[in-house]
């Protein structure tokens, strides 16, 4: 038995599938910028400074140079 095609014969390009563990880690700012959180920040804080700690909590933004790949892993971002 023949497999059924799209509607009407018409030809479509597949999916793309987005990385799923960028997906867990990234996130878009309204503006299209990558957010990202900061390494570091799990364990062994007590020789870390409280300053240092509380920076690493925050979130930063992902350098122009990796967006490239970001925008590949996270097509509908």
């Amino acid at each position: 038995m023949a497999r059924a095609g799209p509607p009407n014969g018409r030809t479509y390009l597949p999916k793309i599938k987005t990385h799923r563990g960028a997906a867990k880690r990234f996130k878009v700012t309204a503006s299209g910028k990558f957010q990202r959180r900061h390494s570091f920040a799990r364990h062994i804080l007590t020789s870390k400074a409280r300053k240092r700690k509380r920076k690493l909590g925050k979130s930063a933004l992902v350098p122009p140079g990796d967006v490239g790949r970001l925008r590949m892993m996270l097509p509908y971002a």
